[in-house]
């Protein structure tokens, strides 16, 4: 197919919008995680810019990391899927070593660093490199549907063993969502729905209700009312904050929720953050950005005819929408929280990093995907 039939003309040019819809958000998040933690690092360190001012660190981290990414051919990625697939599950244990792993809200999902104030968390990596693992295995045409849809489960159940360890049930949820979601584009619909209700019906009982900060999480979503001090006390507050915004906001930096009130206001909440001081006109403008972003992520789908990269690209593309989905549903009191930081926006140097390598990844899909039109 000729590079006019697929709308191309010229020499190739990097979609500004792949890049430049992720560097707003990132911006947003910025100045959310500023304002949101001003009191406390002003207490704590005199200056009220410092939880911003790290994240803008890691941004620049980040946006090194995408242009690693792009740089590196598709064929690459392809070649060393599995090896890259088996570092991450590996790095996934290390929070459980002790001395090595961090707990933080009961959980060990995080690695600190010696002698350093970061914390990483490997689920990050294993999501995405389990989505490109899983693009390779889904794009060959040598296996029928079946053989497929034991591959996929084989793997998703061997990345979630150390996720449930720490245990992570939000990033398993993840992974689960990403391997049927990857299925279903190349295969179809019918194994991933009747596996879904199988294992929800069977892992129901002891994942959900078997332990008590779960069943905690279940009674603030079902009711938070029953107890608005504890349980059910993020939640509520969460809502405070998007009634207190209304249509405008409060405007930037005049938001009462900081204070103390919403736990999590500049990580897992800032979306309620954004809700208080920019109002219905912030949050409707922070999906608009990312449903325009998907858009142009469904451009590249659709000029890939080889099998492995549209997978891939629907692939990262998943783990980025996902994780909107699940943070905004939450957040919203849609369903239970999960721990789901908000792609590209909530303060978090790993998440950061790793959305910004799929953008790098993304830029590359689109210009292998010119290289093959115009041949």
């Amino acid at each position: 197919m000729s590079s006019e039939g697929r709308g191309y003309n010229g020499s190739f040019r990097v979609n500004p919008f792949l890049w430049f819809i992720p560097l707003v958000l990132s911006g947003i998040g910025i100045l959310m995680i500023t304002s949101t933690t001003s009191p406390s690092s002003f207490a704590y360190t005199g200056t009220p810019f410092q939880m911003g001012i790290k994240q803008f660190q890691w941004l620049a981290i980040a946006l090194f990391g995408m242009v690693a990414v792009y740089a590196v051919p598709l064929r690459v990625w392809y070649r060393f899927s599995a090896p890259l697939l088996i570092t991450a599950w590996t790095i996934s244990w290390f929070p459980l070593i002790p001395g090595i792993g961090a707990t933080i809200g009961g959980a060990r999902r995080w690695i600190q660093l010696p002698g350093l104030s970061i914390s990483i968390q490997p689920g990050e990596l294993l999501c995405l490199a389990l989505a490109l693992h899983l693009a390779k295995i889904l794009s060959r045409e040598d296996r029928d549907q079946t053989k497929a849809f034991i591959s996929v489960c084989v793997l998703m159940a061997f990345s979630s063993v150390p996720l449930l360890c720490q245990p992570d049930l939000g990033t398993t949820i993840l992974v689960f969502l990403i391997s049927m979601g990857m299925y279903v584009e190349r295969v179809g619909f019918k194994l991933p729905i009747i596996t879904g209700a199988v294992i929800i019906a069977a892992a129901s009982p002891s994942l959900v209700f078997g332990t008590s900060y779960r069943m905690r999480r279940i009674s603030a979503f079902i009711n938070p009312w029953n107890d608005p001090l504890d349980t059910g006390f993020q939640a509520i507050q969460g809502l405070i904050a998007f009634a207190n915004g209304g249509f405008w906001g409060t405007g930037m930096g005049h938001g009462f929720q900081k204070l103390n009130y919403l736990p999590a206001a500049y990580t897992d909440f800032i979306y309620a953050a954004i809700g208080e001081e920019l109002g219905l006109v912030g949050t409707v403008g922070v999906l608009m950005l990312f449903a325009f972003w998907i858009a142009q992520t469904r451009r590249i789908y659709y000029n890939l005819e080889d099998k492995f990269r549209s997978s891939l690209t629907w692939g990262v593309t998943l783990t980025v929408v996902l994780p909107l989905i699940i943070n905004v549903a939450g957040v919203t009191k849609l369903m239970p929280l999960t721990g789901m930081p908000l792609p590209f926006v909530s303060y978090g140097g790993t998440s950061l990093l790793m959305m910004w390598s799929r953008v790098g990844m993304l830029m590359r899909l689109e210009k292998e995907s010119y290289l093959e039109g115009s041949e």
